[in-house]
């Protein structure tokens, strides 16, 4: 959809972006019109928000926490609701807790763990070469970001010491990938997405590695939808860790952590 001409004003902004089927477009007008430095950028701007592409995405950055991060164009954006992941990640941590991200997508998580816990060592990975370059503008000198598929990428030298276990892995399940709106189908990547079957194919695999990763009494913390609640907490079971389910009513987030026996 074309929105030129397009003046300065705020109203015209919001007119074009509701056009588009923008649900939240007075909000959005106002970030367009911080970040575009000429009406000819701000014009841009509002096209590619109207064509579709993430607001996240138009903008370069997504607020988590409370802090910026970069996400670039193909990168998955990081949800408000795993603010609730992080947070209860924050509680289990231990003083100087060695944290590992895995699929870090912008490395959002990561970062937003080290920054509100005491953090000893912070390292990230993902399978998305586009995913790995922005984590490591992110996450910067706070830690080390690797790319590969899970756990392969990381130093051995982890093993048996991991604190923290963040695994946004992708959960939906490969049917419903085409019933999610098109910002996320069509602009973030399918892997960070598509959970296979049944929506748990990785955390499976997590799961069932996770246990030679784990410090003793060490936690991995995954997301999950309600529906998937009881199955997955038998997939943390058979990997012989400990499972908890805890639940956000006002982010409508599902979390699962899953503990290692600690050393009697």
């Amino acid at each position: 959809m074309s929105v030129h001409p397009i003046s300065t004003t705020l109203s015209t902004t919001v007119l074009a972006l509701r056009r588009a089927g923008c649900v939240f477009a007075e909000d959005e007008a106002l970030l367009l019109h911080e970040a575009a430095a000429s009406p000819d950028e701000l014009s841009a701007l509002v096209e590619r928000r109207a064509a579709g592409l993430p607001l996240e995405h138009v903008l370069g950055w997504a607020e988590f926490r409370g802090r910026c991060f970069a996400v670039d164009t193909g990168v998955f954006v990081p949800r408000r609701r795993t603010e609730f992941l992080v947070a209860r990640a924050a509680a289990l941590a231990p003083r100087r807790a060695v944290v590992v991200d895995l699929c870090c997508g912008s490395g959002a998580l990561g970062v937003a763990l080290a920054v509100a816990s005491d953090t000893a060592e912070l390292h990230a990975c993902d399978v998305e070469p586009a995913a790995v370059r922005c984590a490591r503008r992110n996450v910067g000198d706070l830690g080390e970001v690797y790319e590969g598929d899970l756990f392969d990428p990381l130093p051995a030298r982890l093993r048996g010491r991991v604190d923290v276990l963040l695994a946004n892995v992708p959960y939906v399940p490969t049917a419903d990938v085409e019933l999610l709106p098109a910002e996320a189908r069509v602009h973030e990547p399918r892997v960070a997405l598509d959970g296979g079957g049944d929506g748990l194919d990785v955390m499976r695999r997590v799961a069932a590695e996770a246990p030679e990763w784990l410090a003793p009494g060490g936690s991995l913390l995954v997301e999950a939808v309600e529906r998937q609640r009881d199955t997955a907490v038998e997939v943390l079971r058979a990997a012989g860790l400990t499972p908890q389910v805890l639940v956000s009513e006002e982010l409508y987030a599902t979390v699962l952590v899953g503990t290692a026996r600690r050393i009697t």
